[in-house]
């Protein structure tokens, strides 16, 4: 889907018009599905707690500056060989309980993603530094990894988040787990 999409925002460039991005949330779970409504009006849905999830993994992709976040739950269940990295553990609006999410990057190549695999191992660094709470060193790896992309928000947005803590660092004993205040 995403590759497809790359290829008709070039077309709509060539006419003019705007590019169109999408999120796509995964999670894998136990749901309801089914009709549901009134007689007269009825729609095909799912629901339930796992559905949710993917939906606020939709939503974040957007703060994660990603294309397709799945949880812990579905990255467990994947058969096969994915280029993909853990980008955080996450407490999603309306839960306590943290879960990973996963950036599945298998969609990129090297124009779009130079030293995709170096990146992912610079930006594993990072985040175990900065679970640790050592923002200074996890901030040198987020660079690291900007040096091989430079176009890799992630790594952006979590030097800025260390930058942040380091003024203002967390009360208590720190578990590296964000708190998702938007839905």
């Amino acid at each position: 889907m995403i590759r497809s999409l790359a290829q008709w925002n070039v077309k709509r460039a060539s006419e003019g018009k705007k590019p169109v991005n999408i999120g796509i949330g995964l999670n894998t779970d136990v749901v309801v599905a089914g009709e549901i409504g009134a007689v007269k009006r009825t729609n095909y849905t799912i629901i339930g707690d796992g559905v949710n999830l993917a939906a606020r993994l939709e939503s974040a992709c957007k703060q994660y500056a990603a294309r397709i976040l799945i949880s812990e739950f579905t990255y467990k269940k994947l058969r096969g060989t994915y280029r993909t990295r853990e980008i955080d553990l996450v407490v999603v609006k309306g839960k306590t309980k943290p879960v990973a999410a996963y950036e599945v990057l298998d969609y990129h190549d090297d124009e779009s993603f130079p030293n995709l695999m170096d990146v992912v191992n610079q930006f594993k660094d990072g985040v175990a530094k900065y679970r640790a709470g050592k923002w200074d060193a996890a901030i040198e790896a987020f660079r690291a990894a900007l040096r091989l992309n430079p176009h890799d928000k992630l790594s952006e947005i979590y030097i800025e988040r260390c930058e942040k803590l380091k003024l203002d660092p967390p009360q208590g004993e720190w578990d590296g787990v964000w708190v998702m205040e938007e839905k």
